[in-house]
C-alpha cells in the first residue's frame, strides 16, 4: 500500500535541512533572577548560554570562523590535518567540524584535563597530545607549536590563540545576538579572558553601537588558581589577538567565590555551568552591586561560555 502525503514533493531540493553548523549561534539570553534578587529593578544582570551550541560551548563560534577563514584563503586543503592546542572546548568543537567536513583533527591538551574533555574529544576522532599539567595551556601551545615548526606542510595550524578569525567571529555574531537581545540597552559587557577573542569579537562590536557601552575584563587574581579555561594575563603567554589597553576596566577573581558562585547557579537558578561561567556572574555580580551602590541603572551581559557536563568527575572531587 502506498501513502500519500499532501504537499510533500520527493525532490532533494524541497527539503529543509540544517547541518551542525547552521545550528552554531543565535544562543538564548538568560536574565538571571534569584542571585540578583537583592538588587533594584533598574540594574539587571544577563548572560547568553553558549552550551546550547551543537559543541556544547562558545568556542564553536571562532572554530567555524577560523576553518571557514583557512579554506577561503587556501591555508585550508584537503588532506591536511587541522591542529592547536586547546584545554578542551575549542578542541571539541574543531574534532566536531573536522569530522563533518572530512578533516583529521591533532589537539594538544594538558593532561589534567577532565575526562569528560578527553572522553568527547576521542569519540569524535580527534588524536590527542597529553602535555605537562604543570605547564597548563601554556605548555599546550608550546608544543604544538614545535610540531608545526618540524611539519609546517602537513598541519593547518588553527592558532586560536593569535588567529583574528576568533575575535572576528564574536564581533559578526555574538555582539550582534547581544545588541539586539537587549533592544540596544546594554550598558556592560563582561567576559573572561581566555584566549581573550569573546572579549575583544563582543567588546568591539558593542563599542560600535555605542561607545559608552563598558566593557570589562576578567581574569584568576592569582597565577596559581582553579579557573578553568581563563589565564592570568601578566604571567601567562599574551594571545597576539589580546589588546590589554582594550577593556575599560580589568577584575581579577578568586577561585574561592567562582566554586561558591557555581553552586548557587546550580541550586538557585537551576544553571549547571562551567568554572569559567561561574566567574563571569561573579564579575557581573560585582559591577551590579556597584552601580546599585551608587543608585545607577544598568543592563549588564555576559557570556556563560558552557555548562558543567564536561567538568563533573572534577566537581565531584570538590563535593560540589
Amino acid at each position: 500500500m502506498t501513502i500519500a502525503f499532501p504537499n510533500v514533493t520527493t525532490e532533494s531540493t524541497s527539503v529543509r535541512a540544517v547541518s551542525v553548523e547552521d545550528m552554531i549561534g543565535n544562543t538564548p539570553l538568560l536574565r538571571l533572577r534569584r542571585v540578583t534578587a537583592h538588587l533594584p529593578p533598574s540594574v539587571t544582570v544577563y548572560a547568553k548560554a553558549e552550551w546550547t551550541n551543537p559543541g556544547g560551548s562558545v568556542k564553536d563560534r571562532a572554530a567555524l570562523n577560523i576553518i571557514r577563514q583557512a579554506e577561503q584563503d587556501g591555508r585550508l586543503r584537503p588532506g591536511q590535518t587541522i591542529v592547536d592546542s586547546t584545554s578542551g572546548n575549542t578542541g571539541i568543537a574543531y574534532a566536531m567540524l573536522g569530522a563533518a567536513r572530512g578533516y583529521p583533527v591533532k589537539l594538544f591538551l594538558p593532561a589534567n584535563a577532565s575526562a569528560e574533555r578527553i572522553a568527547i574529544l576521542r569519540s569524535y576522532g580527534a588524536d590527542l597530545v597529553l602535555t605537562d599539567p604543570l605547564e597548563g595551556s601554556d605548555g599546550a601551545i608550546r608544543a604544538v607549536r614545535a610540531l608545526v615548526a618540524r611539519e609546517p606542510d602537513r598541519y593547518f595550524y588553527a592558532d586560536q590563540y593569535n588567529n583574528p578569525a576568533n575575535w572576528q567571529a564574536h564581533y559578526n555574531t555574538t555582539g550582534v545576538e547581544i545588541w539586539a537581545q537587549t533592544n540596544r540597552r546594554v550598558t556592560h559587557f563582561l567576559a573572561g579572558l581566555g584566549t581573550s577573542g569573546t572579549l575583544m569579537g563582543v567588546g568591539r562590536r558593542l563599542k560600535d553601537y555605542n561607545p559608552a557601552i563598558q566593557v570589562i575584563a576578567i581574569q584568576p587574581d592569582s597565577p596559581f588558581h582553579g579557573l578553568e579555561g581563563l589565564k592570568h594575563m601578566p604571567t601567562a603567554i599574551k594571545p597576539g589577538i589580546y589588546d590589554e589597553t582594550f577593556a575599560d576596566r580589568l577584575l581579577e577573581i578568586s577561585t574561592e567565590e567562582t566554586y561558591a558562585m557555581a553552586r548557587r547557579l546550580a541550586r538557585e537558578e537551576g544553571y549547571l555551568v562551567g568554572i569559567s561561567a561561574a566567574a563571569a556572574v561573579v564579575g557581573a555580580l560585582q559591577i551590579a552591586e556597584e552601580l546599585a551602590n551608587a543608585g545607577e541603572p544598568g543592563v549588564i551581559v555576559t557570556v556563560l561560555p558552557d555548562n558543567a557536563y564536561k567538568y563533573l568527575s572534577e566537581y565531584a572531587k570538590l563535593g560540589f
